[in-house]
């Protein structure tokens, strides 16, 4: 019960902030929201997007699932969540980037590279094959590495799956064609805390924000 009272403790300065103090943005988003940015980030409880940008309501529409991943385009009979979120947010709200943000130490590719894949469970398993191409890449080039680099090229290769699933959606590829929507590669680095982004010149995931310079404390 701890927990929830500090939630509810949590819920009352954010009211007093947006409806006691300041009422104007959500009294603007009761109309609607017109966020610019669509952020596809990971369930993970320590990478929420909002926090991690320091964003405002209504600044970010975002999707979250395990290990930020986004499947193919496919229109088989089945509930496609992120499929729709992505439609609903390219075709209504028409934003103008889309950024699946990874990040380090993330539990669905640990599963996606563990042995026992199987074992985890019936929806895990399936779902992080969608990265299965970001593994084997791994495979065949890191195969002498320790685990924790071959891990963290695996979650920053399944940044890269994600973006090109993205391009299997056609109203997404004739915007992205059109320059009408920017797509970009992140990655949070929890243990150094910085942000990179992937760089289609170099190949490779370059600081974006680099970390904090304790020196000039």
């Amino acid at each position: 019960m701890k927990d929830i009272a500090r939630f509810l403790s949590g819920f009352k300065s954010f009211q007093r902030t947006y409806f006691c103090e300041d009422n104007e943005l959500f009294a603007n988003l009761n109309e609607a929201q017109h966020p610019k940015v669509l952020v596809i980030a990971c369930s993970d409880s320590r990478v929420d997007p909002a926090l991690l940008l320091g964003v405002e309501p209504g600044d970010i529409f975002v999707v979250r699932n395990v290990a930020n991943l986004v499947p193919p385009y496919e229109t088989s009979p089945g509930r496609h969540g992120v499929s729709a979120a992505l439609e609903y947010a390219v075709k209504i709200l028409k934003v103008e980037h889309v950024i699946v943000l990874g990040h380090s130490c993330c539990g669905g590719i640990e599963a996606l590279m563990a042995p026992d894949r199987e074992a985890l469970g019936e929806f895990i398993a399936p779902w992080v094959t969608i990265a299965e191409p970001a593994l084997r890449g791994v495979a065949d080039t890191l195969t002498h590495k320790n685990g924790e680099l071959r891990q963290r090229a695996c979650e920053q290769a399944s940044v890269l799956i994600s973006l090109e699933n993205l391009l299997t959606f056609p109203w997404l590829r004739d915007r992205v064609a059109n320059g009408g929507v920017y797509l970009h590669g992140w990655y949070f680095d929890m243990r150094k805390g910085e942000l990179l982004s992937y760089l289609p010149e170099t190949g490779s995931f370059e600081p974006l924000v680099p970390r904090c310079d304790m020196s000039s404390k």
